[in-house]
């Protein structure tokens, strides 16, 4: 679903890459490439007197630190950088972290889980996928063709697009309290896209700091990966919305991670929890007869699934998949080939036509 015709956007265009719009008096908005898809990542600077905090720091690249040194020079003022709050693991958000902390000495503020995922992911480098991974992609129906590429190819690694993090960290947790650009924060923790997914809301005015935990026009990413195969996140992202939803109003101000800021928080919110509502409830049709994740793109997706967006596609479909499962209502076999078909429970205990 995308609602983004009826989100208001105060700011049309982003800014450009290298400088900075006040969106609040002490809180700057900047824009650092991507090179994919979604090829941007917004990040926030919060004035703190003589140092700035900042939210998320985009990847790590030739580009990014040139960049960020025109940044620090131009928007930043040249004061430092003292801390660094990530708001949830994903490389476009903590890739530039362990630079900044070892050009400024700034301290790390994230929750528990999203630092050791970032740390552990960043340290795992791999030359070739591991046999859990190939495992994984065949039992979710992957293309012959894609899988055998993927087989002989170097997989993405944290490290390839993330400075390396330095040991320690401040940890964030529900419910507390910070201070940073003039106002108090309360910390609620998103789930979901990303485990521990931290967003701040202030309590001085209307600002909320969603990270990608709550995007217009597009819905987060909502995984299951080789390292959890058998996790269930979107039970946590409808858990996530439903616990969100009860601080939201309409003069909140959101600061996405991705796109524009945007007012019209509770609507989004329920536009995003239905996104997926729908799509579990078009997939209980479609699995009256045994399919594959893969087999699943067509009813999930609204967009062609091609080799550049098949990773992301498979393991959104396991995702939705999983939650049925978990859920008690579709079963699932193994076939010769080591695909994974599943199919509702109803419908595997009817006797075929003729029987």
């Amino acid at each position: 679903m995308d609602g983004g015709e009826f989100l208001r956007h105060p700011w049309p265009e982003p800014p450009d890459p290298g400088t900075a719009t006040e969106v609040s008096p002490g809180v700057l908005w900047l824009r650092l490439p991507l090179p994919m898809m979604l090829d941007h990542v917004n990040v926030y600077a919060l004035d703190d007197g003589d140092s700035w905090t900042l939210i998320d720091t985009g990847i790590h690249s030739k580009r990014s630190v040139a960049l960020w040194q025109d940044i620090l020079a131009g928007p930043l003022q040249a004061r430092p950088i003292a801390r660094v709050i990530a708001t949830h693991h994903h490389p476009d958000h903590v890739g530039m972290a362990g630079w900044i902390m070892d050009r400024f000495g700034a301290g790390l503020w994230a929750s528990r889980t999203s630092w050791l995922m970032a740390r552990m992911l960043i340290l795992d480098v791999e030359d070739r996928p591991t046999p859990q991974a190939v495992a994984f992609w065949r039992a979710g129906g992957m293309d012959k063709d894609i899988l055998a590429e993927r087989q002989r190819e170097r997989p993405f690694n944290f490290a390839d697009v993330c400075a390396p993090l330095p040991v320690g960290y401040r940890r964030m947790q529900e419910g507390e309290v910070i201070r940073a650009g003039g106002r108090d924060w309360d910390v609620r923790m998103g789930g979901g896209h990303a485990a521990e997914h931290v967003t701040l809301w202030s309590r001085d005015d209307d600002l909320v700091i969603a990270g990608d935990q709550i995007l217009p026009g597009i819905s987060p990413n909502i995984g299951v990966y080789p390292t959890e195969p058998e996790a269930d996140p979107l039970a946590d992202w409808l858990a996530a919305c439903d616990r969100l939803a009860r601080h939201a109003h309409d003069g909140h101000l959101v600061l996405p991670g991705h796109k524009l800021p945007f007012t019209g928080l509770p609507l989004r919110i329920a536009q995003l929890a239905e996104n997926h509502v729908s799509a579990l409830d078009r997939l209980r049709g479609f699995l009256a007869r045994p399919r594959t994740a893969a087999d699943c793109f067509p009813l999930l997706f609204r967009r062609r699934v091609d080799r550049g967006s098949y990773g992301l596609a498979l393991v959104e479909a396991v995702a939705h998949l999983n939650h049925l499962h978990h859920a008690g209502e579709v079963t699932r076999r193994r076939r010769d080939d080591g695909a994974v078909l599943w199919q509702m429970r109803d419908a595997a205990a009817r006797p075929a036509l003729g029987a």
